[in-house]
């Protein structure tokens, strides 16, 4: 079982073995959960491209490009300041 120190800014080292497990990489971030029982869970809230592709997919959305994203963001702002 991996053990890690607090020092004196309250700062822990988390060690390479539950980094590996947990595939965190450098500034990826991570959430501390603090059950009822006073045990922390560590879990990982970073989310990578290859994690959330296709998430948004709506089946019969109509696929835009972006000269029509332009267009609609200056269409917006136009009437917004009208």
């Amino acid at each position: 079982m991996p053990l890690t120190t607090l020092t004196t800014k309250g700062q822990v080292t988390i060690p390479k073995e539950v980094r590996d497990a947990l595939n965190l990489e450098k500034g990826d971030r991570i959430e501390i959960i603090v059950t009822k029982n006073r045990e922390a869970v560590i879990r990982p809230v970073s989310k990578k491209v290859d994690d959330i592709y296709c998430k948004l997919k709506k089946p019969g959305r109509k696929i835009v490009g972006i000269e029509e994203m332009d267009s609609m963001i200056k269409k917006r702002m136009w009437e917004k300041s009208v």
